[in-house]
């Protein structure tokens, strides 16, 4: 599967069914060859615009469900489930 085969996906959550975004990119672990992550950009406002965070989302390779034609299932319990890159960087 191609990385812009995942980009077209909606990222959904079993949890409370609310649709997380589309997968912007993918973490990669290049030494195993694997998928680490996918990130998916949160906006809070109108589409980022008008005051949207921008931060991205990223969601460990073991919080997907299924990867579906149309669709990424995922499972985000709470906040600490996923990353923000922003507090990541912060942490470097």
């Amino acid at each position: 599967m191609k990385i812009s085969d995942f980009q077209t996906k909606d990222v959904i959550n079993i949890v409370d069914g609310r649709k997380l975004g589309q997968v912007s990119d993918l973490e990669l672990d290049l030494r195993q060859g694997r998928i680490d992550a996918i990130v998916v950009p949160s906006y809070t406002k109108f589409f980022g615009l008008f005051g949207g965070n921008g931060t991205d989302m990223v969601i460990p390779w073991r919080n997907i469900v299924k990867i579906g034609t149309d669709v990424v299932l995922v499972r985000v319990d709470d906040a600490k489930t996923y990353r923000v890159e922003e507090e990541e960087q912060a942490a470097r």
